[in-house]
């Protein structure tokens, strides 16, 4: 990992464009080839990104202090630096990968062995299919035998539908498996996270813990 504070300003242009004036930042390069750009505030979430699969292109001779930054659909991030104030990189190794907690450890396997959850005619490749970067969740196969991948969270926010993307961008890359799509499971969605899913075409859907137990309510009930 690279991490490089500078003074610079952002731009971004693709489906839309987005302007950060000057100012002192953090930039993450990851060795995935993602680039983020943060301020000292809003814990974890970056100002502006690009996610893998991208390419970053420093600047030389007049245009030394940009940096260029573009995905496949050729969107970019156009970083102009003003000032260095720290560059190192470090070497972090294969991550273990995410230890979830015990609620979301059973989701999985209770959505594992209940698949037709998702829908009718449903049926399951496996669960923690490895990837590159981790584990996928689950991944299974829909009634039309098209591959779906599902991400399962406890609370569903939007930290859990960048992670799924990321699945899905290199799952897409084996032929023996695309088109895959996405399904991003919870307890609860949040509605910022909501919005963002259905919009890189991904289905929300919200699980009931103890349906999937096969506990009944406690209503009290006619017969």
């Amino acid at each position: 990992m690279r991490l490089v504070i500078a003074r610079c300003s952002v731009d971004y242009a693709g489906r839309l464009t987005a302007h950060l004036p000057s100012a002192p930042r953090l930039i993450l390069v990851k060795a995935d080839g993602s680039v983020s750009i943060h301020a000292d505030d809003r814990a974890y979430k970056p100002l502006n990104w690009m996610s893998p699969p991208c390419t970053l292109k420093e600047g030389s001779g007049d245009d030394a202090d940009v940096w260029t930054v573009v995905n496949k659909a050729g969107e970019k991030l156009i970083i102009t630096m003003e000032e260095v104030l720290h560059d190192s990189s470090h070497e972090l190794g294969t991550d273990p990968g995410l230890i979830k907690d015990g609620v979301e450890a059973h989701l999985q396997e209770l959505l594992a062995d209940r698949i037709d959850t998702l829908g009718e005619g449903y049926t399951l490749i496996r669960r923690e299919y490895m990837t590159a970067i981790g584990p996928v969740d689950i991944l299974c196969r829909d009634a039309s035998g098209a591959t779906v991948a599902v991400e399962i969270k406890r609370r569903g926010e939007i930290d859990g539908v960048e992670q799924l993307t990321r699945y899905l961008e290199l799952l897409n890359r084996d032929p023996h498996l695309a088109p895959v799509r996405g399904i991003f499971a919870a307890q609860e969605i949040k509605p910022q996270a909501k919005v963002l899913a259905t919009d890189r075409g991904m289905d929300c859907v919200v699980l009931d813990y103890n349906a999937l137990r096969g506990i009944e309510d406690d209503k009290l009930r006619l017969f």
